[in-house]
């Protein structure tokens, strides 16, 4: 049975959820005072003549009148301070109470007061609340009870004339009937203005909705198209209705379309696909069709179907082609950069090895020349192949940490590891830098950990990075400083590292250690010379040993470097260290699709 309860049972029953724009409880709201009122008119018509007929004797008449007016004027009083339970409690009780009296005044089964009892429960099931109505149910149990016990047993009844009794069971119906009438009548208008607001919701969210709805039948005929359709197929949609969309799909998406089709119209499963569809264009000149990438949702219509049928499907389709666009874009860029990245490497390589080769022949002889074996030099002449000698071995340098990077970065830099002492590490590296502390009066201190255990590691490739980490230190460091380096175990770990106490770094700079060509002072006035490719090769270094490298600084206060190396070695084999390394954190090259080439070719 419908009710009123299945748009607002919900809502409260105080005066500010009339208020709050629920169209179903105003009605019923409205209902309830209207039964009110029917209550009110019909007693008050039966008021006269049920007087006249208690002056005569007959009291019956005059007693429903009486109940049937007071309970309306409670419903309509209760209705107006907003108590709207009470009031629809009173009218049922009018109803109830009317066939408890005439079940009394006539005990027969199956009287016309047992009737009118019933329209109790069946107007408090039309517009009460749940347990409301649960308990006229209950409350008409005594009613039906009493009639039945009245009629086997034969209870004395109270005497009344019999065309009295008639005429007060027939205007007791009357009334009752009158009153449950026009609540179904007002439910059956709630239903319809509620299926047509419901409608028109939908139709109006479908027609302005961006994104392109259709509606298939369950063999693929595209039954409905929404208004943004248009724009999507480039065509009016009463020319889409009726087709089939594989017709409009690229020759190579249609395969995936009926496939994902399948899926939802046979096993009811919502599917998500990419495709091209192909877009009408009437002012177009060539007869080469246009496609455009789309997004489409599939989702079955499960409602009304039989077991085993096919479903109709719902799709919203989504023009993504400016998306795919993009992607396309940032594909060629990532080729584009990782072409430029090879190139970059193969040309350090390149002139890094043709470099060298002169380089060695200018610092040998300029060491040949300052060591007098061409023959004795003048004072200026000795100072000057000193300068060569000098920058000549800078030059070594800077193309030895090219070339030690550009391996690195390609995958060529072999480690072999093997078992080593790591205590061993630090004093050989101090012994190497010892000359360059020295021309600034830095004092070299080692602090090494006793009972160190072997640890498998490339050696040469630790001395580098030891090595690398005391020169920066000496380089950074205060004149007459203090440069500190550690070799302790920390963990499953070695941990080496290197402290000054020079002039520090910033957070910002902390956050790019390891960059190559950074530097913490840099432009053409910088004081300090150098690459930047110092802490860059040793973090490439640290990471194909499968170690980590850290840092701590404190402008002013120095900066610690420290370098945890695994005791077991890297968790690579040697063989297989030929892995690329990106110093430079490109991303992965994705796989490059030229899909603005593919969407021109067509059945």
């Amino acid at each position: 049975m419908r009710s009123f309860s299945v748009f607002g049972a919900g809502q409260t029953s105080d005066s500010a959820s009339a208020m709050s724009g629920n169209r179903p409880e105003l009605l019923r709201r409205k209902t309830i005072a209207n039964n009110a009122r029917i209550l009110v008119a019909a007693a008050a018509l039966c008021v006269i003549p049920s007087t006249y007929l208690l002056a005569s004797g007959a009291f019956l008449p005059f007693l429903l009148a009486s109940v049937v007016l007071a309970a309306g004027l409670v419903s309509l009083a209760m209705h107006r301070r907003g108590q709207i339970d009470v009031a629809v409690s009173a009218q049922v009780a009018a109803l109830m109470a009317s066939g408890l009296i005439l079940t009394l005044a006539d005990p027969r089964l199956g009287d016309a007061g047992l009737a009118v009892a019933v329209m109790g429960p069946v107007l408090a099931a039309l517009i009460a609340r749940p347990v409301m109505r649960r308990l006229t149910w209950l409350a008409l149990v005594p009613v039906a009870v009493l009639g039945l016990v009245a009629s086997v047993l034969g209870l004395p009844s109270t005497p009344v004339d019999e065309l009295i009794l008639l005429s007060g069971s027939s205007a007791a119906f009357v009334i009752a009937f009158v009153v449950v009438a026009h609540s179904a009548h007002r439910i059956n208008a709630a239903y319809e203005v509620y299926d047509k607001a419901q409608i028109s919701a939908y139709r109006h969210l479908i027609e302005h909705v961006q994104d392109a709805v259709l509606r298939f039948s369950a063999d693929g005929a595209i039954m409905l198209a929404s208004r943004s359709s248009e724009t999507l197929f480039g065509c009016p949609r009463y020319q889409i209705a009726g087709s089939k969309l594989s017709e409009r799909l690229h020759i190579m998406d249609r395969p995936s379309f009926l496939t994902a089709f399948s899926d939802a119209a046979e096993d009811g499963r919502s599917r998500t696909i990419e495709l091209r569809i192909r877009q009408e264009d009437p002012r177009a000149r060539s007869s080469v069709p246009r496609f455009v990438w789309a997004e489409m949702q599939l989702s079955p219509i499960r409602e009304d179907s039989a077991e085993g049928a096919r479903y109709e499907v719902i799709a919203l389709v989504r023009d993504i082609s400016a998306r795919k666009d993009a992607e396309a874009a940032m594909t060629e860029a990532r080729r584009v950069a990782e072409d430029a990245s090879q190139a970059k490497s193969r040309f350090l390589a390149t002139i890094g090895h043709e470099l060298r080769t002169p380089l060695n022949a200018v610092v040998g002889f300029s060491d040949m020349m300052t060591s007098g074996i061409g023959g004795e030099l003048s004072t200026t002449h000795r100072e000057y192949a000193g300068l060569i000698q000098q920058s000549g071995k800078h030059l070594l340098e800077v193309v030895g940490m090219l070339l030690d990077m550009s391996r690195i970065e390609a995958g060529k830099f072999e480690i072999q590891a093997e078992p080593m002492d790591p205590a061993e590490i630090a004093p050989a590296c101090l012994s190497m830098v010892e000359s360059l502390a020295q021309e600034r009066g830095i004092r070299l201190v080692s602090e090494i950990e006793t009972d160190l255990p072997m640890m498998t590691a490339d050696e040469r490739v630790c001395r580098q990075i030891m090595i690398n980490l005391l020169s920066n230190a000496i380089k950074f460091s205060h004149d007459d400083g203090i440069v500190t380096a550690t070799v302790k175990r920390q963990g499953q770990s070695i941990n080496f590292s290197v402290r000054d106490r020079g002039i520090g770094m910033a957070p910002a700079a902390m956050a790019r250690i390891g960059e190559p060509f950074f530097q913490v002072q840099d432009g053409l006035s910088r004081k300090y010379e150098g690459t930047g490719l110092g802490l860059s090769i040793v973090k490439g270094l640290v990471e194909l040993h499968g170690g980590t490298l850290r840092a701590m600084s404190e402008i002013g206060a120095g900066t610690t470097i420290t370098v945890l190396l695994p005791i077991n070695g890297p968790a690579t084999k040697p063989g297989e260290t030929a892995d690329i390394l990106h110093l430079f954190s490109e991303p992965a090259t994705a796989a490059s699709t030229s899909w603005p080439n593919e969407k021109r070719k067509a059945q």
